[in-house]
């Protein structure tokens, strides 16, 4: 896109505006680090715009607390106090979701997974967020704990003008397909090839 101009301009009836402001699917996926990185920057954007956002994060425990998090809560104090910004929610699976604590085996993360996409498809029926980061999500989806074509046909029929962004390896290819923005991650070098281990600031 040189300049910010896209190659071609399709023949779909939309005006300019109408396709700018197409909501996007957006996949980061890949081996190499950044993916959540860059979703959370997305989302910072967004938060300045004003807009309302959701983070969902599945499979990262819920004792394990990033520093994203803490950011993203803080902007979510700071928009409640001075209306500056966007509202923020932060949900996350491990010893299960905000809305259904309970420790257990894999088969009940495996449940409490379902029950996360099974809420995040009753918010966007409800058209309750402009931006879901659906933080590792692509792990459910290739275990089998939530079904790949149930998301893409949520994902490609839902209303309004939400976006999504989904992070994680292994993106399955109908995801893929269905997505508008695709990014995948490729390591080159990282410093655990040298034997160093992740370190604050920089993984968390």
């Amino acid at each position: 896109m040189p300049q910010g101009q896209p190659a071609r301009v399709p023949d779909d009836g939309l005006s300019t505006r109408q396709r700018r402001n197409k909501p996007l699917i957006m996949v980061h996926t890949g081996p190499g680090k950044g993916k959540s990185t860059a979703a959370f920057g997305l989302a910072m954007r967004a938060w300045n715009q004003g807009w309302d956002i959701g983070v969902f994060q599945f499979v990262k425990s819920a004792k394990w607390r990033i520093g994203e998090q803490t950011v993203m809560e803080r902007l979510a104090r700071l928009h409640a106090e001075t209306g500056e910004g966007g509202p923020v929610e932060w949900h996350k699976m491990g010893s299960g979701w905000s809305w259904s604590r309970k420790d257990g085996t894999e088969e009940d993360h495996a449940a409490d997974a379902a029950e996360g996409w099974a809420e995040i498809k009753r918010r966007l029926a409800d058209e309750r967020h402009d931006l879901y980061l659906l933080d590792e999500f692509t792990y459910p989806m290739k275990w089998g704990w939530v079904d790949v074509e149930d998301v893409v046909e949520t994902l490609t029929s839902r209303p309004g003008r939400q976006h999504v962004v989904i992070t994680g390896r292994d993106a399955a290819p109908r995801l893929v397909a269905a997505a508008d923005l695709v990014t995948e991650m490729t390591k080159v070098k990282h410093p655990m090839d040298a034997g160093q281990k992740g370190q604050r600031g920089i993984e968390w």
